[in-house]
């Protein structure tokens, strides 16, 4: 993990997301996960790209699965987008750069 990109869990999901201004990108993940392996560089790259607009976050639905279930994460990785503790947008699937792009941008706006 690297120092951009912070380690969620449950106990601190509602505090560090929700009750936070800002935008936050969240990665639901678990490590046998060969999609969550494909996405995760990607999400590196736009925590780096983003890092003056955007905070980002990694919770491991085996380790933290209140959370996950409290946001019905069925599948993953499922990435959601929270503008000032409200829930923007949902991606679900390993998406390339550009459209994981294009959902942050939309939720900057």
């Amino acid at each position: 993990m690297s120092d951009i990109v912070a380690e969620l869990s449950d106990a601190s999901f509602e505090q560090e997301i929700v009750t936070n201004k800002g935008t936050y990108l969240v990665d639901f993940w678990a490590p046998w996960c060969g999609p969550c392996r494909l996405v995760a560089p990607i999400v590196e790259e736009l925590a780096s790209e983003y890092k003056e607009q955007l905070k980002v976050g990694k919770i491991n639905v085996d380790d933290h699965q209140v959370t996950a279930g409290k946001f019905g994460v069925m599948n993953i990785p499922t990435l959601l987008i929270f503008k000032d503790g409200e829930l923007k947008e949902r991606i679900t699937g390993a998406l390339p750069k550009p459209a994981l792009k294009q959902a942050i941008d939309k939720a900057l706006a």
